[in-house]
């Protein structure tokens, strides 16, 4: 399948963020899971780490990143590259919602502070 046609609504929702899968495995891609995430402002980060590299691209409004120790900003335009086995965690920046896409291998997994690793819904 070359094209697969965008959801018109978020896939998943969870309470101040919202995820819309574009190209994961159960829509058709084989390697590569592509969704759109978007976090309100005042949601609070939720700190974990990936098996696989992940990266976002902040289309619109301001991130702020953490990165292992290190406290980020990015902005429209910017790429975040989420090295796997590395804290993390992402908040928007100001008042308005940060939207981003969001890249990741197919098979990539997030694991929360001292639990197991799970496949994201959006991801899948």
């Amino acid at each position: 399948m070359a094209v697969l046609t965008g959801p018109t609504s978020p896939t998943h929702d969870i309470g101040g963020a919202r995820f819309t899968s574009l190209a994961t495995p159960t829509r058709g891609s084989t390697d590569t899971s592509v969704w759109i995430v978007e976090i309100d402002p005042g949601t609070p980060a939720n700190p974990h780490e990936l098996t696989r590299e992940e990266v976002f691209v902040v289309l619109s409004g301001r991130a702020n990143v953490r990165l292992g120790s290190q406290e980020l900003e990015a902005a429209p335009g910017d790429a975040i590259v989420v090295p796997p086995n590395t804290p993390f965690a992402l908040a928007a920046d100001g008042d308005e919602p940060l939207r981003a896409m969001c890249c990741m291998p197919v098979g990539g997994q997030a694991r929360m502070h001292d639990g197991e690793p799970f496949t994201p819904p959006w991801a899948a």
